[in-house]
């Protein structure tokens, strides 16, 4: 290992890397669990090919756009750092390899892309989802990288607390998918009473096993070290998954008098979604208040579809944008002040800027997201024919996966 460089805090984030590139996988059986089988393979695909697709734009050059040096100084985007194709990897980003951070953001950008993908399962092209993909990974992920995570980014200098990607992994998929969804319509079974149930509960709860192992990784390797801050994050997590999760439960129970097939399992997922943001800021305290916060407010998102009208087909606007919001804005209150950030949120003594700050990038992240993936959906749709057909719906995607 080079001068510099920690051996431990590299195994650490390259094991996490590992796990959070397990996600993308048991996203695509999570998702695919939940929709007919005659959309399975299309909806796994979707999220296979966002690992290839995204993969290639990151090391081009989306690594260099999101963490390379500020252009110009305003936070907006990064120049410069190509250093993929001609360098060794040796070269340190802090205490670990640059190959290893690249690695670990690369993995949050792949899951980010395939998220997306389940508000408008059941009704996308694969062809044309690739060609979103490239565009919409440029236009929207890579400069909300640069604002929230590297450290020229506005967001980021403003004082702005994000340990895991509350902002630019679920915040920005939930917006992005609800802008999506509006440019596609409704699918043909879309129903206002009521979602279906999933048709492989077994496949469903295996991908949320993959997923809840892969987000240890995913939020303790944010710590970029496998000390003290790893631990914490690791800790909430678990925390904060298990209460929202039983919280979800006992909401079931008492409004429907039965649990559902699934109520726990979303329970957890929305619980694992709002500590993200949190989850190295804040003790077992804020953990606990998150879970069961997030459960209630995540139960009643996701049926606001059914109301308004719009088809989040597997609730990515319900969970991860309401979610990522919950722990966004507790942050807010709960932030210790002790852990990942010497910032405190009011209840630990610290000021109501930080709130302020949190709300505000909310705003900022959500519009942005909001306004572009709504126009590059459109300008997709209008070229390529994102949307499929009524009949390719009726007969089921996977008919154009088929050879012959």
């Amino acid at each position: 290992m080079a001068d510099g460089l920690n051996t431990g805090d590299s195994a650490w984030v390259l094991v996490s890397f590992a796990m959070v590139l397990l996600m993308t996988p048991g996203l695509a059986l999570f998702y695919g669990g939940m929709v007919r089988s005659k959309n399975v393979i299309s909806v796994l695909y979707m999220s296979f090919v966002s690992i290839a697709v995204v993969t290639v734009i990151w090391f081009l050059y989306g690594y260099g756009l999101a963490f390379g040096r500020d252009l110009g100084g305003a936070g907006l985007i990064g120049w410069g750092d190509w250093e993929f194709f001609g360098t060794t990897p040796s070269i340190p980003y802090g205490r670990i390899p640059l190959y290893v951070f690249s690695l670990f953001q690369l993995v949050f950008a792949i899951i980010t892309l395939a998220l997306i993908s389940g508000a408008v399962a059941n009704r996308v092209r694969l062809g044309p989802w690739m060609i979103f993909g490239v565009v919409w990974m440029t236009l929207v992920y890579v400069p909300i990288a640069h604002w929230v995570f590297s450290k020229g980014g506005w967001i980021n200098r403003w004082g702005v607390l994000d340990f895991a990607g509350g902002l630019l992994v679920e915040l920005n998929s939930g917006v992005a998918g609800l802008a999506l969804a509006l440019v596609l319509g409704p699918s043909l079974r879309f129903r206002r009473e009521g979602p279906p149930e999933p048709e492989n509960v077994p496949m469903v709860m295996t991908g949320m096993g993959l997923l809840w192992f892969g987000w240890f990784g995913f939020n303790g390797g944010s710590a970029l070290t496998d000390g003290a801050l790893a631990a914490n994050a690791v800790t909430n997590t678990m925390m904060c998954a298990c209460v929202a999760m039983i919280v979800w439960m006992l909401l079931e129970r008492r409004r429907y008098g039965r649990f559902s097939r699934l109520g726990g399992t979303t329970g957890a997922l929305a619980g694992l979604v709002a500590i993200t943001p949190a989850c190295g800021y804040v003790n077992l305290l804020g953990a606990t208040v998150i879970g069961i916060v997030a459960a209630v407010v995540c139960a009643y998102a996701v049926e606001i579809k059914t109301t308004v009208g719009y088809d989040d087909t597997l609730d990515v606007v319900g969970i991860h944008g309401a979610g990522g919001v919950v722990g966004l804005v507790l942050l807010g209150f709960f932030a210790t002040g002790q852990y990942g950030s010497p910032i405190s949120g009011l209840f630990y003594g610290g000021s109501i800027a930080l709130l302020g700050k949190q709300i505000v990038a909310i705003l900022a992240v959500g519009a942005y997201s909001f306004v572009l993936t709504f126009l590059i959906g459109k300008v997709v749709d209008r070229f390529f024919r994102l949307r499929a057909s009524a009949s390719e719906q009726a007969e089921g995607l996977d008919s154009e996966l088929r050879i012959g």
